[in-house]
């Protein structure tokens, strides 16, 4: 895998290593800021204990965030809050509303607002660095997914997730 911090680095795709591109949530709460570094597959937030992001004033669960064998981060809202993507299915999932986070996604969770961040070269979504002249510049397809077979999330023996070693 090219070094994409190397000076003079190129992008050419979004589709990095397993993982990369250090996601992370940006959270705020008035004069409260901080980061979550996400490092697990699986990241429940809200108040409950064993959280993997514990948040006052939210549900126990209020919301779970996976990061799912096509190496994206998906965002399941369970409880009271705004997303701003349209929900993937609302209505046929029992009311979770569910978006494949992209940089700048941003959700709330009751008082908190998370914004979701994650390198460009890792971000799967726009190739080649991003648009290069607008919504309707023609841009070049990007390359298949590499299979990320061997890094898809796995239960572990103590029922958490886990990444498959190679």
């Amino acid at each position: 895998m090219t070094d994409q911090t190397a000076p003079g680095y190129e992008p050419t795709t979004t589709h990095a290593d397993w993982g990369a591109g250090d996601p992370r949530l940006l959270i705020s709460r008035e004069d409260d800021r901080s980061i979550h570094h996400i490092t697990t597959d699986a990241v429940r937030i809200g108040l409950a204990e064993g959280n993997e992001l514990r948040l006052s004033d939210t549900d126990p669960v209020h919301a779970t965030i996976t990061h799912d064998e096509r190496d994206e981060y998906v965002l399941t809202l369970h409880g009271e809050g705004e997303m701003n993507a349209n929900p993937l299915s609302a209505e046929t999932d029992g009311g979770d509303r569910s978006e494949i986070l992209r940089t700048g996604a941003r959700f709330t969770a009751g008082p908190w607002t998370l914004v979701f961040n994650r390198d460009e070269f890792a971000d799967h979504g726009r190739p080649f660095g991003g648009r290069e002249g607008g919504e309707f510049d023609d841009q070049p397809p990007q390359p298949a997914r590499p299979d990320y077979a061997q890094g898809e999330p796995r239960e572990s023996d103590d029922g958490g997730l886990e990444v498959k070693d190679g």
